[in-house]
């Protein structure tokens, strides 16, 4: 079972959305999509952003990198810093 749940993590992902504008994350699809897409970084050699990531899967670690606000994912019309 994935810790926090999905619900949690879209929470965290559309908590900088304002009133009337569209969330950013609407299924769980997007979670599933924006936290491998880090993990496949992750292995690739980027930093973890989290404290306490050794002995952890890459896969974790984008979760708990979500989790705590370190990576956001984009909305369509947002560019990559």
């Amino acid at each position: 079972m994935l810790h926090p749940s999905y619900s949690d993590l879209m929470a965290v992902a559309n908590s900088e959305v304002e009133d009337g504008e569209q969330p950013v994350v609407q299924s769980r699809y997007s979670i599933v999509m924006a936290t491998s897409k880090r993990a496949r970084q992750l292995i690739a050699g980027d930093t973890p952003l989290i404290d306490n990531a050794e002995g952890k899967k890459p896969l974790s670690i984008a979760v708990d990198e979500l989790y705590n606000s370190k990576i956001r994912i984009l909305g369509e019309d947002e560019e990559e810093e």
